[in-house]
């Protein structure tokens, strides 16, 4: 991936968002990009993801539902209620048709980016979490101890972020299964590497 390549998506993301969410993206973008340099992986890929995570964000919920439709993407119950919680689905296939991404850790990062999965890889690891801890992000619960712990231990960080997400959901009465999913599977994870 180009530097020229990478300079078009901005281009293009800055145009495509709101202003608010277009500072968002780029906050997103160099947090990946700085977690990658922190943990060896590859920044530009972790620059491309990040800066192409939401980039369905900003689209209308009818033309979400729309392309799930016209290039058969499944969409849940959940999602058919609340059709803004698309954006991930629909933003990979964006990236896949319109950005021409054809990286398949840059794909899933962008999918998972919301829920997480188990089994991630470490760009998604590090994507989803600087999707929370980018430094435009405020309200955020335990804010300062994710933006540390992001830097010393990528699982710890990605637990901590899923504990107080579903807390979040639990107040507003919103069952998440894949975020419930993700958490399960990275708490057992910790509880076997600490034994």
């Amino acid at each position: 991936m180009g530097t020229d390549q990478i300079r078009k998506i901005r281009k293009k993301m800055e145009k495509t968002l709101d202003p608010k969410r277009y500072e968002h993206t780029l906050g997103v973008a160099y947090t990946a990009s700085a977690l990658a340099m922190r943990y060896q992986e590859d920044m530009n890929k972790a620059l491309v993801a990040g800066l192409l995570h939401d980039c369905a964000k900003c689209m209308d919920n009818e033309k979400k539902l729309h392309i799930c439709q016209k290039h058969h993407i499944p969409v849940t119950d959940i999602e058919k209620k609340n059709p803004y919680l698309l954006h991930a689905k629909v933003g990979r296939h964006v990236a896949k048709k319109q950005f021409h991404i054809h990286d398949k850790d840059i794909l899933n990062a962008i999918l998972n980016h919301t829920t997480g999965r188990p089994g991630m890889s470490p760009l998604e690891k590090i994507v989803f979490i600087a999707d929370y801890i980018e430094p435009g992000r405020k309200q955020a619960p335990n804010l300062a101890l994710v933006r540390t712990l992001a830097f010393q231990d990528l699982d710890e960080a990605l637990l901590a972020i899923l504990r107080d997400t579903l807390e979040y959901l639990q107040r507003i009465d919103n069952q998440d299964p894949m975020t419930q999913n993700t958490y399960n599977y990275y708490s057992a994870q910790d509880r076997m590497a600490g034994s």
